[in-house]
């Protein structure tokens, strides 16, 4: 193994004992598992980490229990789950991104019940508003997505994460969960980010395309019915609007970290698609451009995830309010649809920013929840 993975890999089972300490030791790590698990004393929790000798026990022992109680709090009736088959290769798996923390959490959770090892994870650094996060994600299965890098270290950087991925996906025998773009799309307006492909296929001796067949890439569409940080989105909006030079603080993500866990998300449906290494032979036969195959391989993972959303009462009626229509008005009886409006009146009184643009933050709203319809009927 590349000797330069040690400062992006998950940790492996011969240093545990010693992140688990040092997070013992992080006044901020304890008070977290004191809310996520507190049936169990420190000192329980303790006793227990000291028998634990692998990320897969980890997950099993610890973290399978504390996202089950998350997932019966937090959604209705549970995750579910569409497309898992038995024969489903190790690869990558491309999801659009709804939530910081709870988007991999639950596919790592899904794959868990349906027999599968849980993938290898990629976690952007700039989550990482104190060191003992770090330690916490790398423990748990995680790899880091070194962001924030000054031009001249952004291809060094992208090769090294290029290749770690291929050899997760070709040596370890793993599969590996990555984001279609850098960030949430907080308009919810899902497109792959092509920068993203060009990465995967950094690692490869082939074409471009084949070093892409080489991960077997699958994406999965991820829906929820309610999104908990979106008053927090619409307002970034508009902090951006007036300042466009507005940038999020690290204490920002740690709110949205916190609100994404703990928030109410309704239904949430993780829909898995089949390998596209057959749709890459055919743009394949189609041009030898890379230019355009990059587009084409981009729109095809768009489709997938487009055309498996699940469609909520919410996203109908963020639809015609949005666009200003009637299309959806005899799919959502007058009791759904009010409830719907009072949702988003909620949410708007949730927003602190300097001299609200109450206007302004209601369409935002609304097209968060209007822009995964509008996709998914392009795809029909």
């Amino acid at each position: 193994m590349n000797a330069d993975f040690d400062t992006i890999r998950p940790f492996n089972n011969d240093e545990l004992p010693q992140a688990f300490a040092a997070l013992l030791r992080e006044p901020a790590f304890v008070a977290l598992m004191q809310r996520l698990l507190p049936q169990l004393t420190i000192e329980q929790l303790e006793q227990q980490l000291q028998t634990i000798h692998s990320a897969s026990e980890l997950q099993q022992r610890i973290i399978e229990p504390v996202l089950t109680v998350l997932e019966k709090q937090q959604t209705a009736g549970g995750v579910t789950v569409s497309g898992l088959e038995a024969d489903r290769p190790n690869g990558i798996l491309v999801t659009n991104h709804r939530d910081i923390v709870m988007d991999a959490a639950f596919i790592a959770l899904s794959l868990f019940r349906g027999g599968f090892d849980s993938p290898e994870i990629g976690i952007g650094d700039n989550l990482f508003a104190a060191p003992w996060i770090e330690t916490l994600v790398r423990i748990n299965k995680c790899f880091v997505v070194r962001r924030g890098l000054a031009p001249r270290e952004m291809p060094r950087v992208f090769l090294l994460l290029s290749q770690y991925i291929r050899y997760a996906i070709t040596q370890k025998q793993v599969s590996v969960w990555i984001a279609q773009r850098e960030g949430r799309a907080k308009d919810s307006d899902d497109r792959t980010q092509e920068s993203i492909l060009k990465m995967f296929a950094l690692s490869g001796e082939g074409s471009f395309i084949q070093n892409l067949k080489d991960l077997n890439i699958s994406p999965v569409s991820i829906s929820y019915e309610y999104d908990p940080c979106d008053f927090l989105k619409a307002a970034e909006f508009q902090l951006k609007r007036d300042n466009p030079n507005y940038q999020k603080s690290p204490h920002d993500d740690v709110v949205s970290m916190r609100t994404g866990i703990m928030g109410y998300k309704g239904h949430v449906h993780y829909a898995f698609t089949p390998c596209i290494n057959a749709d890459l032979d055919a743009i394949a036969a189609q041009t030898d451009n890379r230019k355009e195959q990059v587009a084409a391989v981009a729109a095809l993972i768009d489709r997938r995830i487009h055309g498996n959303y699940v469609i909520y009462p919410i996203n109908k009626v963020a639809y015609d309010e949005y666009f200003g229509t009637q299309r959806f008005a005899d799919e959502v009886p007058a009791d759904e649809r009010q409830k719907v409006l009072d949702y988003f009146a909620k949410q708007l009184d949730k927003i602190a920013v300097p001299q609200p643009d109450y206007d302004f933050l209601r369409r935002k709203l609304l097209e968060m929840y209007a822009n995964p319809l509008k996709n998914y009927l392009a795809t029909l």
